[in-house]
């Protein structure tokens, strides 16, 4: 069943012709990803199939009746509402009952108000809905329901938006990079509920874990054409491998990119399920695949960067809080030439609050850090770079260096780097204003590059860059002779880049591991009991446990039993009323009487079971 169709649609700016003459269309339970270059005009396509733009040619054709939803890199909340109001801002009609029975709850005395709400809740089959929306508002952490949308920080925005999408269930989803700003365990909890619901999407991610695992389907527009592939992202890398080498076997560069990437995703663990039979053997394989995994990188891009002495970067004791929240409790490391670290851990656990100890732009509360004299920190940080008015990018670039030395004295050029980061010879002379936001992103990268760091600290470098991009900064760091010191929740490119890894627990606790990503997620599997993977699939919903500490299931019933002790309690005290006030016919006593019996037992129960699963909650 097709959805939605884009016929034949082109867009022009002045004399820039961003596309021109698309088509694709989307069908019922499609999962299909947009791969383009920054710049190219995947976020301009984004906005013409959702109605905020419109084509110069060319047109949208939307199913009728089609419920579509899009989720945007901005969100456009009402920063006065509450977390619990913008959720039920919405025409869906269910979410308007639930809404009425929830405020019901919170005047208990008005019984009729609260019946009405009751029976409107069991007209519309409302129960299994509500205890849905709650499940996924508990997973995207959003538990206080009375915040308000303006105290909220950017990842709890994205997460309310998401959320807000979800309990909405529209027939088609667009999504505009939906992994940025949230952290790991948040990206693998969508990337799991994408893969399983039979949802249709169409969405531009750089999250090439979640192409893999989510998508079936990639469209790609490359060089002004689409090209369309039916499969993840690991077939995506083979058939854009092939059409290459067909379409053109000069573009060796291209071609010699795309064929490392596909060994690379073949090499990699297949199930992040296996089990290992002793983590402390794991952990020593772990360790020495770690250690030697960097070898296998032909090196073509040999720097020449300033030689380090033996000291390069101690930390000594590192103690930092904000308030009562310890960031950093005594923690020390010294730094090895060519270490490779990757940082990870839940949002607000302190992994920036760590880089600006290290690069000295905030104080530790007590420790020191050392830095060698030798030593050249390059930091690319989230928050850019502030060109000047009329600058063309040639020029920003220029201010900070003119080349990059490298082994028997050779250099690349600011104009060479810039080309190797997808500047052509013609865009470097562009001005600054015109640049979209992964090209400013890819502009700073190069700025701190020129620079010939030998200790370079990135903080979510993969944010707003397209794929083709991070193949390149990817094939760039591996040539990177330095020390690297990288914040990021692009697990596919942390699995490439680094070889051990600072994981921020919370409460100023760091654990040093030794290997990637993937090793981590294996070796911290390799905790949990045996299960089988096919009876694991069938009855997610009964062995996953949710935030409260209770299975789905007992979640459910849980709920269930809070609104029948309501229901029990509220016919209890009728009948009692009716005893009360003398309205009971002498011929009715007995009757009445062992009706109010059988509702006393039985809410007997109900509160002895409540009091069982509450006290689960609690332990």
């Amino acid at each position: 069943m097709n959805y939605l169709s884009v016929e034949n649609i082109s867009k022009s700016f002045g004399e820039r012709t961003l596309f021109k003459d698309i088509s694709f269309g989307i069908n019922k339970d499609q999962k299909i990803a947009f791969i383009a270059k920054n710049g190219s005009g995947k976020t301009c396509i984004m906005n013409i199939i959702n109605g905020e733009d419109e084509p110069d040619t060319g047109q949208v054709v939307i199913r009728k009746g089609l419920k579509m939803a899009f989720l945007s890199q901005k969100d456009n909340l009402q920063q006065e509402l509450t977390i619990e109001e913008s959720i039920f801002a919405s025409d869906n009609e269910i979410l308007k009952v639930i809404e009425q029975y929830e405020k019901a709850l919170e005047h208990p005395e008005d019984e009729e108000k609260y019946q009405l709400a009751f029976d409107e809740m069991d007209r519309h089959n409302a129960w299994d809905f509500e205890t849905q929306f709650k499940q996924i508002l508990s997973k995207l952490k959003l538990d206080d329901l009375k915040l308000k949308v303006k105290s909220l920080s950017g990842g709890q925005k994205k997460r309310l938006s998401l959320a807000i999408i979800l309990i909405n269930r529209p027939d088609l989803l667009i999504l505009d990079e939906p992994t940025n700003h949230l952290d790991l365990e948040m990206i693998e909890w969508l990337e799991s509920y994408f893969a399983k619901e039979n949802i249709t999407l169409f969405m531009v991610t750089h999250d090439r874990f979640f192409l893999e695992r989510v998508c079936n389907e990639i469209i790609e527009l490359d060089n002004g054409k689409m090209y369309s592939y039916k499969g993840n992202y690991s077939y995506y890398l083979q058939k854009k491998e092939e059409r290459l080498a067909i379409e053109n076997s000069t573009i060796d560069k291209a071609q010699n990119l795309f064929v490392k990437e596909l060994a690379w995703m073949r090499r990699q663990p297949k199930a992040r399920t296996t089990k290992s039979k002793s983590r402390q053997d794991d952990f020593y394989k772990i360790k020495a695949v770690a250690e030697s995994r960097r070898k296998e990188n032909v090196i073509e891009l040999e720097i020449n960067m300033e030689r380090m002495g033996s000291k390069i970067i101690e930390l000594h004791k590192l103690y930092k809080k904000f308030g009562d929240r310890v960031i950093l409790e005594n923690f020390s490391y010294d730094f090895q030439r060519g270490d490779r670290v990757g940082i990870i851990g839940k949002n607000g656990t302190g992994k920036s609050t760590f880089l600006n100890i290290l690069t000295k732009t905030i104080l530790p509360d007590s420790g020191k850090v050392v830095i060698g004299d030798t030593i050249k920190v390059g930091y690319y940080t989230q928050s850019g770079i502030n060109p000047k008015p009329g600058q063309k990018v040639i020029d920003v670039i220029k201010e900070y260096g003119e080349y990059i030395p490298l082994m028997k004295g050779r250099i690349i050029s600011a104009s060479q780097l810039l080309e190797r980061f997808l500047f052509d010879a013609k865009k470097q002379y562009d001005f600054v204003e015109k640049l979209s936001g992964g090209e400013l992103k890819r502009l700073y990268l190069c700025t701190v590059l020129i620079q010939n760091p030998n200790f370079l600290i990135l903080d979510e470098p993969t944010n707003d860059l397209d794929i083709v991009t991070l193949n390149v900064l990817e094939s760039f760091l591996l040539d990177y002779p330095g020390c690297l010191l990288v914040v990021s929740h692009d697990r596919y490119f942390m699995d490439k880049i680094v070889d051990h890894l600072f994981v921020f627990r919370g409460e100023g606790e760091i654990e040093d591991f030794p290997g990637n990503y993937s090793d981590f997620r294996v070796y911290e599997d390799s905790a949990e009991p045996e299960k089988s993977e096919t009876k694991e699939k069938v009855n997610w919903k009964q062995n996953s446990t949710t935030a409260s500490g209770l299975s789905f299931n007992e979640q459910k019933e849980f709920n269930k039993i809070e609104r029948e002790i309501k229901d029990l309690e509220y016919e209890k005290k009728q009948i009692e009323n009716l005893f009360s006030e003398g309205k009971v016919a002498d011929a009715d006593i007995t009757t009445k009487a062992k009706e109010l019996e059988v509702i006393i037992n039985k809410l007997s129960a109900k509160e002895e079971r409540w009091f069982e699963l509450s006290t689960k909650m609690e332990g």
